[in-house]
């Protein structure tokens, strides 16, 4: 964050702040440059070459053609039209005999949702679990599959603890049996390297904010010759998604590719040291320990189980000292239940529910980490001795 900024911001697995070479690269669309992409006067073809550009800049990131890159309105929609429209695709083709889904136990609620939603609507669904660490075992997919089993999906990193799935063994598992396989890569986009086609993933989800560019704006990835259904109809992007393009917000997200492929390298080197440096000190306090241990995880993502402290209170504690952070457990009617993923990897009620998420990104720098290792003692002191004295 800049200097003026009057608070750390140690969240950016939940959203990101716009970069200003970004917003400057997305400005001009939002003044002159209004032209409909779609127009064939001039001011229209120049919004057309600004979207096909980022759509270059979107497909170099993560390993495919430009032409295999769709433009959506977020991650969540790219969520969706993977499932919903893969799945419609195989139950139109087979004429219902293709109606099985194979999903991950730790997806985020967008496929969570559009899973639940196609079997409302009489599709059948295998969940697949994980191991302590949240890695899904590709064993346990292969013994899921079936004859009418359509799409898999798994994501390539998780959005709460980190951990990298075995994309490139799934992709492969899924290519020998004839199924269709879908990751969403929304948390893992500029942070590790992607390989949509040579991994062989069909269906690849990300999103604008959460590597530095505006929210509202992602894209899905689909293989060229992936059968799909247009979930929103319309002639843009060839059909498969109606809409008029957000030209502001796509320029906006091509941009924020092309500085996360050229400096990812580097980047990632940085947040390792940052994070190691981050977990370091907060495992010097009492109560305190990493959630999962997996050898392979975002380089700025670290997630921490707190005794003794409720996770909510944990985040106000520490947002009333100036540091933004979040916590695994959702609130609901005022009681923190554990999230969908701590439950899948096994944690304890007692731990689960001080769970305690820190993710660093662009901008992150050592005095950020500093300023939480030096407020958090204080803040797990407090809400202890409260929790002590019957204090809600």
């Amino acid at each position: 964050m800049t200097a003026s900024t009057p608070y750390v911001y140690l969240d950016h697995n939940a959203t990101t702040p716009v970069r200003p070479e970004v917003l400057e690269a997305m400005l001009p669309f939002l003044k002159g440059e209004f032209g409909n992409p779609n127009s064939v006067h001039a001011a229209g073809q120049r919004a057309r070459r600004a979207v096909e550009r980022a759509r270059e800049q979107a497909a170099a990131l993560i390993g495919c053609a430009p032409a295999e890159v769709v433009f959506t309105g977020g991650g969540s929609e790219a969520d969706s039209a993977a499932l919903c429209g893969a799945a419609q695709a195989a139950w139109n083709a087979s004429a219902g005999r293709r109606r099985h889904l194979v999903v991950s136990t730790v997806e985020h609620e967008a496929v969570l949702g559009a899973a639940r939603q196609l079997a409302a609507r009489g599709f059948e669904l295998s969940w697949v679990g994980v191991d302590a660490a949240c890695r899904v075992d590709p064993a346990a997919v292969a013994a899921a599959l079936r004859p009418e089993t359509c799409l898999v999906s798994v994501m390539a990193a998780n959005n709460e603890v980190g951990t990298l799935q075995p994309v490139r063994e799934l992709a492969a598992l899924c290519r020998s049996r004839g199924v269709l396989f879908h990751c969403d890569a929304v948390q893992a986009a500029g942070k590790v390297p992607l390989e949509f086609s040579a991994a062989g993933v069909d269906l690849m989800a990300l999103s604008g904010h959460k590597l530095n560019a505006p929210k509202g704006v992602g894209a899905l990835a689909v293989r060229r010759g992936t059968p799909l259904v247009a979930l929103v109809s319309g002639h843009q992007e060839k059909n498969r998604r109606g809409g008029t393009e957000n030209v502001a917000g796509i320029v906006a997200f091509g941009a924020a590719c092309e500085l996360a492929q050229r400096e990812q390298a580097a980047h990632n080197k940085e947040l390792i040291a940052l994070r190691d440096r981050l977990e370091a000190g907060v495992l010097r306090n009492p109560g305190t320990r990493r959630t999962v241990e997996a050898a392979d995880r975002l380089p700025g993502t670290s997630h921490f189980c707190v005794s003794a402290v409720d996770g909510h209170s944990l985040v106000v504690a520490l947002d009333l000292e100036g540091v933004c952070v979040s916590s695994g457990p959702a609130c609901s009617a005022g009681a923190t239940e554990l999230s969908h993923v701590l439950k899948a990897v096994g944690v304890a009620e007692e731990w689960g529910k001080g769970a305690l998420r820190v993710s660093l990104g662009w901008g992150s720098t050592g005095a950020d980490v500093d300023r939480l290792l030096s407020v958090l003692p204080g803040c797990l002191e407090r809400l202890r001795l409260a929790s002590k004295a019957g204090v809600s």
